[in-house]
């Protein structure tokens, strides 16, 4: 499976731990494609349908649904949890989410 940055990836996340997102659930590829390309984990941020609107979350349409990105569950996994490729951002919600990465954890 070629795996690309900002790709929307369907990932099976259980089992977890407390507060952490589960069940099977779309996300979106974060980690560069040099890292996707030669290491056997990925780094992901999930995505819901459920949530308000924190500084932390980016606003995204995919499926026909309204959802977000939730940058501050953002998590490495090994890449046997992906199921299959769902699709890829458009370049208004990259930007953002490189906006939201950028203020969280680097500024």
């Amino acid at each position: 499976m070629d795996l690309k940055q900002y790709q929307i990836v369907l990932v099976n996340l259980d089992p977890t731990i407390g507060s952490e997102i589960r069940k099977m659930r779309p996300c979106v590829i974060i980690s560069p494609d040099e890292m996707n390309k030669y290491l056997r984990t990925i780094i992901i941020a999930p995505m819901t349908t459920v949530s308000r609107n924190y500084p932390t979350r980016v606003k995204v349409r995919h499926d026909k649904k309204d959802g977000w990105i939730v940058i501050d569950q953002v998590r490495t996994i090994d890449k046997r949890r992906i199921i299959k490729i769902l699709g890829k951002l458009k370049n208004n919600e990259i930007k953002k989410v490189k906006d939201i990465i950028k203020e969280t954890f680097v500024d």
